[in-house]
C-alpha cells in the first residue's frame, strides 16, 4: 500500500480548538516527517448560533456535525474534538481512534473579586452557558444568580471584566491550554462540582476503514484516559443524556488495577442531587458505567431527567 503524503486534520475556528489541534498537529509531525500535515477549520451549528443558550438548540452534535460530514466525505483525514462535545453516537463509518493524555478536568470559578463559589456575596451573579454547572452552583448556594453565558473564553472573561457579572465559570483544561491558570479564583472541589462527562480530555475521529491513519494516531492514544473517558460516555448513553443535561461525572484510576466512577445527576433548580459512586476494575470500564448509571436512574434519576427533557423540548 502506497503511503499517503499528506493528511488533513479537522477542527473548529475558535482559539481554544485550534490549540489543540496545533498540538495534535506537532506531535503527530515529530513522529512522521516525512508526512505533510496540515489543519481545515470549520464553523459548526454551535459555533455559528452564539445567541441562544446551547440548551435550546435542541438536537446532538453542535459542535461535531459538520466536521464529521468532512471526515465521512474524505475532506479531512482526521478530527480533533473536546471529549465532552462529542455525542455518545457516533455517524456509522467513524470511530474515535484516540484520546490523548487527559488534562486536569476540574472547573474553576473566575471572580472579580478572587472569591472562592463560598465567599461571592448574596445574590452574586455568576455566568455559565452549561446546565450542569448552574444546577450545582445552585445545589451548593441556591441565593446566587446563574445567567447564561456563551461565548469563547476570551469572549466570557471581557463580559466578566466589562459588565454586571461577579464570576464565570469555565473549564480548568481551557485556561491552562490558554496559559491563563492563573486567572482562577478557585479550583471547585467536586464535592461541590462534578465536571462534564470528558471534560479535559481531547479524542481523536477518523474513518473506521483508515488503517493508516488509525496507526499514525495510535501513538497519541494514552490508555488510562481512553478508559476514563469511555467510561464516563457509557454512563452518559445509558442516561440518555446530550452535552447540554446537568450530569457530571468524574473517574479515577486507582492504582494498580481499579478504576472509580463518581457521577451526578440534578434538577436544573439544584433542590434535588443525585449522586453516587462505583468501583471495579480498568477492563470492566463499560460494566463499570453501565452499572452506575442504572444505579442512579433507580435512585430518582429518572425522574429528574425526564421532567428535564419536557422542559427543554
Amino acid at each position: 500500500m502506497k503511503k499517503r503524503k499528506k493528511i488533513v486534520i479537522g477542527s473548529r475556528g475558535s482559539k481554544l480548538a485550534l490549540i489543540q489541534a496545533n498540538w495534535v498537529k506537532s506531535q503527530l509531525e515529530e513522529s512522521n516527517p516525512d508526512i505533510k500535515f496540515s489543519i481545515e477549520k470549520f464553523k459548526t451549528k454551535g459555533d455559528k448560533l452564539t445567541d441562544a443558550p446551547l440548551s435550546r438548540l435542541g438536537g446532538t452534535g453542535l459542535f461535531t456535525k459538520e466536521l464529521e460530514n468532512a471526515l465521512l466525505d474524505n475532506k479531512v483525514d482526521l478530527i480533533v474534538h473536546s471529549a465532552k462535545d462529542v455525542p455518545t453516537e457516533i455517524p456509522e463509518g467513524l470511530v474515535l481512534g484516540a484520546f490523548p493524555k487527559r488534562e486536569d478536568p476540574h472547573d474553576v470559578l473566575i471572580s472579580k473579586n478572587n472569591q472562592c463559589l463560598k465567599d461571592l456575596p448574596q445574590n452574586a451573579v455568576i455566568g455559565t452557558s452549561s446546565l450542569r454547572r448552574r444546577a450545582q452552583i445552585l445545589a451548593f448556594r441556591q441565593d446566587l444568580k446563574v445567567v447564561d453565558l456563551r461565548g469563547n473564553l476570551d469572549t466570557r472573561l471581557k463580559k466578566l471584566d466589562s459588565g454586571d457579572l461577579d464570576a464565570i465559570v469555565v473549564a480548568r483544561a481551557g485556561l491552562l491550554r490558554f496559559s491563563l491558570s492563573e486567572k482562577a479564583s478557585e479550583i471547585i472541589p467536586y464535592d461541590i462540582m462534578l465536571p462534564a462527562v470528558g471534560q479535559g480530555a481531547l479524542c481523536i475521529e477518523i474513518r473506521d476503514i483508515d488503517d493508516e491513519v488509525k496507526e499514525i494516531i495510535s501513538i497519541l492514544n494514552h490508555h488510562e484516559t481512553m478508559c476514563e473517558v469511555k467510561t464516563e460516555r457509557v454512563l452518559l448513553a445509558k442516561l440518555q443524556g446530550g452535552c447540554q443535561v446537568p450530569i457530571g461525572a468524574h473517574t479515577e484510576i486507582v492504582f494498580p488495577v481499579n478504576l472509580k466512577l463518581e457521577a451526578v445527576v440534578c434538577s436544573l433548580d439544584g433542590t434535588t442531587i443525585i449522586r453516587d459512586s462505583i468501583e471495579g476494575k480498568i477492563d470492566d470500564f463499560a460494566d463499570i458505567g453501565y452499572e452506575l448509571a442504572y444505579k442512579l436512574l433507580r435512585m430518582g434519576g429518572d425522574t429528574i431527567l425526564e421532567e428535564i427533557r419536557k422542559s427543554l423540548a
